[in-house]
């Protein structure tokens, strides 16, 4: 997978124009983002039909950022197997993109998708702990579904939480932000 430093791709968007999506959720791409990035949430992402929509781009280079690198290179990995060769991943993503001092458009702070999934886990081991010590000691198995779960969840690197919680209202955008649903 090609990678790009954010300093070099910000240098490059100064002479020719680049095409950045970040695929973030829509609530993280609204707290902070590159300023000439289009929001392409993961989750939604076609990227057949995102080429398809470039009107005919599609050997121009495409660039991706996230928070920190992964949901970008997932991304990449997502159009190479579309059979999309030249797409690269931003270095460090958003994260590095702003401690470079780059610009950046900020808005409405937001929990990240991370933390609201460790409420949410911890949340349901205890009441499956509490559930099982006062009415059924059947309910011990919530509290080990959640801890397979993690545990899947760390060793593929894909939250099935994560991924619910992503698509709840409150990780969604009203209007006003630039989305791209492809």
């Amino acid at each position: 997978m090609n990678t790009i430093s954010p300093q070099e791709l910000n240098q490059r968007h100064q002479n020719e124009a680049c095409e950045l999506i970040d695929v973030r959720t829509p609530a993280e791409f609204q707290e902070v983002h590159a300023t000439q990035a289009v929001n392409v949430p993961l989750d939604r992402l076609v990227p057949r039909d995102y080429m398809q929509a470039r009107n005919g781009n599609a050997q121009t280079t495409l660039y991706v950022i996230c928070k920190s690198g992964t949901r970008g290179g997932k991304a990449c990995e997502k159009f190479q197997a579309a059979g999309f060769e030249n797409v690269v991943n931003v270095e460090g993503g958003t994260e590095a993109w702003a401690a470079a001092g780059l610009p950046v458009v900020r808005g409405k702070k937001v929990m990240s998708l991370e933390r609201q999934v460790r409420i949410a886990a911890g949340f349901l081991v205890l009441v499956g702990a509490l559930l099982a010590m006062f009415v059924h000691p059947y309910f011990a198995g919530l509290s080990a579904f959640v801890g397979a779960g993690l545990m899947f969840a760390g060793i593929t690197d894909t939250c099935g939480m994560a991924m619910v919680l992503a698509k709840m209202p409150w990780n969604q955008v009203s209007s006003g932000a630039k989305n791209c649903s492809v």
